[in-house]
């Protein structure tokens, strides 16, 4: 049943959409599906606040959306840099309504040959950055009975080698959203998870020259094999965002997977062993890297920030 207290904030003076004069909050916003959500969140007449590591991008965004908006440059591991945030979010907009931890980094390569530093970064901004970001904004959901959105992917249904620290992350951030469901709840608040399947993110490029990721989407039914752009994506996130979803799938028909997930890391293991021993000596010999411009955007910036600090830290 809708929490109708959900909608108290609602400018009634247009009613074409619930989401309308109320507030929302964006990680990862720069580009990519968080970009392509700000813009749809404002079309649908939301107020956005948009928050990632890269000012200047986070600018040229805010000022194309037709809607009132914010940008904050800030690390999402930085738990007081995101109640710094918040409040700021607070005093120029008003409460979040909504909160959409969307911030996440990947990095391609063997485990044994990623950096702890780079593998822990992954975790860090994927996993605890969404922690630190729900922590951060959970008094103003509380208050407006409001809605906490964790972007996943299919990456949690199905551990894909060469990709370990990206998918722990995922399947941890599917994990703590369901936990968090449970303990928010009672006070009015819903979270969501978003499952995204292959979406045309500068992530994603290069994917064929991926002989793991190439493998996998080779052996996916056609339909499957589809790289949906941000903005279908988007889509697909802002009508369960409006219907305050517990689970969304990009693309749809991605909900009817969750009734073979059992199935999925055999198969995934069954496909990628064989593409690995094929190529295994080349494949092992890869050197790690950051994946899609936001990733070394981020990695850059905390590279730059260790360097920096008096103590190395």
């Amino acid at each position: 049943m809708r929490d109708t207290n959900f909608y108290r904030y609602r400018n009634t003076r247009a009613p074409s959409s619930p989401l309308h004069g109320r507030v929302a909050l964006v990680t990862g916003a720069a580009r990519g599906v968080g970009e392509a959500l700000a813009r749809s969140l404002s079309d649908a007449g939301m107020h956005l606040a948009l928050l990632g590591r890269e000012r200047k991008t986070l600018e040229e965004v805010a000022a194309s959306l037709p809607g009132p908006s914010i940008c904050i440059e800030a690390d999402v591991t930085d738990c007081a840099a995101l109640v710094g945030a918040a409040r700021r979010v607070e005093a120029e907009l008003g409460p979040a309504s909504v909160v959409v931890a969307n911030a996440g980094i990947a990095v391609s390569g063997p485990f044994k040959g990623t950096a702890a530093e780079l593998w822990q970064r992954v975790i860090d901004v994927n996993l605890t950055g969404s922690a630190n970001t729900a922590r951060a904004f959970l008094p103003q959901l509380t208050a407006t009975r409001g809605y906490f959105l964790q972007i996943a992917s299919t990456a949690a249904f199905g551990a894909t080698p060469m990709m370990s620290a990206y998918c722990a992350s995922k399947a941890g951030v599917e994990s703590f959203a369901l936990a968090l469901r449970g303990e928010i709840e009672p006070d009015g608040v819903q979270v969501g998870i978003a499952y995204l399947h292959w979406t045309g993110t500068d992530m994603l490029t290069g994917i064929d020259d991926h002989p793991v990721l190439a493998a996998l989407r080779r052996h996916q039914p056609r339909p499957a094999r589809r790289v949906h752009t941000p903005g279908q994506a988007a889509q697909w996130l802002i009508r369960g965002i409006t219907h305050r979803a517990p689970h969304i799938y990009a693309p749809p028909w991605l909900r009817w997977c969750q009734l073979m997930r059992p199935l999925f890391p055999a198969l995934v293991a069954r496909i990628t062993r064989r593409e690995l021993r094929e190529l295994h000596s080349e494949t092992m010999s890869l050197p790690a890297q950051v994946l899609g411009s936001g990733g070394r955007a981020d990695w850059e910036s905390y590279q730059a920030s260790r360097s920096t600090s008096p103590h190395g830290e």
